[in-house]
């Protein structure tokens, strides 16, 4: 008597764990491909920035090095997010690991989740490690300024004691304003929450792209009109603008993220307060675009045949 063939294996409900196994796994396939390396151009570029111009004012030494640091960690998390993800499920087809991963059975988006959150962990890393080195330079270099303006004021001649030590704690106040500060903490997040924006349009293009270049190619391309989208709109749509150019605008803005509102290093390195609420509209804005490309992403991806 003939059986009936077994039924094929349905996918189990959603797993966090399986996410988590696939993040792993990509990390450390990152990590052999020696993403790392940057971090050593990286610090060159820190500790050679504490010690350029150093006839500048001391605010203005203070300010180089942050606008330095900063300015190469958001640089190079950007590359890096487009880079790192491009790289991964073209990989992936080429080793067959992708068809393994799928065979188990896992379902497509835990696949895309788990390639998204595995390059998000390490650009966190990398900026982490990054953020250390910045910290501590700029920390050397704080208390190097202050012991330099304490040996001027020591050696002009002051009425009494008491104004001596009063323009020694004014000059030592101003100098740390400019220097570490956990508002310098913001600016990190922010390029953080804008190379996460770059991940998962990167991964969005994968899905559907041809080649590594394009998808390259077209993240650069994304990222460029990102950070010209803003600009482009105060231009053109001022306050007598038609809906016509509004509606594009806002087609423009759906498709290619605003990453012009995650930059707030300018405001950082200058000892700027960043409000809570600022902070908070980036965080919403990061998700809002994070789910939407995820979403798109396994739609593409889930028809795509392998």
């Amino acid at each position: 008597m003939a059986t009936a063939p077994p039924s094929p294996r349905r996918h189990l409900r959603f797993s966090p764990l399986r996410v988590l196994t696939l993040a792993g796994g990509t990390f450390t396939q990152l990590v052999r491909m020696k993403s790392f390396y940057f971090l050593a151009l990286f610090a060159v570029l820190v500790i050679a920035a504490s010690f350029a111009f150093a006839d500048l004012q001391t605010d203005g030494q203070l300010k180089l090095l942050k606008d330095v640091s900063l300015a190469s960690m958001s640089l190079f998390s950007m590359l890096f997010a487009i880079a790192g993800t491009a790289l991964l499920i073209p990989r992936d087809i080429e080793d067959r690991t992708l068809y393994t991963i799928l065979c188990k059975p896992v379902p497509r988006l835990e696949y895309l989740l788990g390639k998204l959150l595995g390059v998000l962990f390490l650009i966190f890393i990398a900026l982490a490690l990054m953020d250390a080195l910045f910290c501590l330079v700029l920390h050397f270099k704080e208390q190097d300024i202050i012991q330099q303006q304490i040996a001027v004021l020591q050696n002009r001649r002051f009425a009494t004691r008491e104004m001596l030590e009063a323009n020694i704690a004014a000059v030592d106040e101003a100098i740390r304003g400019q220097g570490l500060t956990w508002n310098l903490q913001s600016g990190v997040l922010a390029i953080f929450l804008k190379a996460t924006v770059l991940t998962s349009v990167t991964l969005l293009v994968s899905t559907f792209a041809s080649s590594t270049i394009f998808t390259m190619m077209t993240a650069l391309a994304v990222m460029v009109i990102g950070q010209a989208q803003s600009i482009a709109r105060d231009v053109f749509l001022g306050p007598d603008a038609s809906l016509g150019p509004r509606a594009i605008s806002g087609a423009i803005s759906l498709l290619f993220p605003d990453l012009k509102s995650f930059d707030i290093v300018d405001a950082v390195v200058t000892g700027s307060a960043v409000p809570a609420a600022v902070l908070g509209k980036m965080f919403a804005l990061a998700a809002a675009y994070l789910i939407l490309h995820l979403m798109a992403a396994y739609l593409i991806f889930s028809d795509k045949e392998l």
